[in-house]
């Protein structure tokens, strides 16, 4: 996701609090500046200010919302104005939501967890893929009765994963939404961090549930896959 604020301590702070939670977040401190990151990214999400000097927050949203992208991503509006033409104003540039600063740091979470929960099955923080489940919420993960100890990277990959079952996933696709612009595109860190989730998937003895599609990617499987001898991370 992308967070955009010209007062840069709290975009700072709004990026290494969601970081924590296990988002992949880039951050940028005018409009102008994200507006071009937006071009070139495929964000899931954007947290905006609403007043920043040169392009505001409603203006790039308005740009967002005219710009052809493959995927529109969800917008929060975060903006110390809270009058009720001011809400108005930025849903009816095509913000999905408005929180008014301040805020309390749970609240974004839950504000951001809602939002990107709107192009999926689940209603609650809770994901269920077979024996998988996953609450965001809660920040816990477990394959059956099992809980996983899973690091935030391999947390917010499981996510990902989860929200997307069935998808085959590519590296490229996985590294531009679970990890942040400064991922090194050739780097190997992809298959490393699924082979790391996918051993402690099966920790437990259990059979695989993320299945590698050799020359295309990985896909989560909602029933264990039976394999024949070690599984390879790809």
């Amino acid at each position: 996701m992308l967070v955009v604020d010209d007062e840069e301590e709290l975009a700072e702070a709004v990026a290494r609090g969601l970081r924590r939670d296990g988002y992949a977040v880039d951050v940028a401190h005018d409009g102008k500046e994200a507006l071009s990151k937006i071009l070139v990214n495929g964000y899931d999400l954007l947290c905006l200010d609403v007043t920043m000097p040169g392009m505001d927050g409603l203006e790039l949203c308005r740009r967002v919302r005219s710009e052809t992208l493959d995927v529109q991503p969800r917008i929060l509006m975060l903006t110390a104005r809270d009058a009720l033409e001011d809400r108005v104003a930025g849903l009816d540039e095509g913000a999905d939501d408005y929180l008014v600063k301040p805020f309390a740091f749970p609240e974004l979470t839950a504000r951001v967890r809602s939002l990107l929960r709107r192009d999926t099955p689940a209603t609650s923080s809770l994901l269920t893929v077979g024996d998988v489940s996953l609450d965001d919420a809660r920040h816990d993960a477990r394959r059956g009765d099992r809980r996983l100890d899973l690091t935030a990277k391999e947390f917010a990959l499981l996510r990902y994963f989860m929200n997307h079952p069935g998808e085959v996933l590519s590296q490229e696709t996985l590294l531009e939404h679970v990890w942040d612009e400064n991922a090194d595109p050739f780097t190997n860190t992809v298959r490393v961090t699924v082979g790391t989730l996918r051993r402690k998937l099966m920790a437990g003895g259990e059979a695989s549930v993320i299945e590698t599609v050799i020359g295309r990617g990985y896909r989560l499987v909602d029933q264990a896959l039976v394999v024949d001898g070690p599984t390879e991370d790809r």
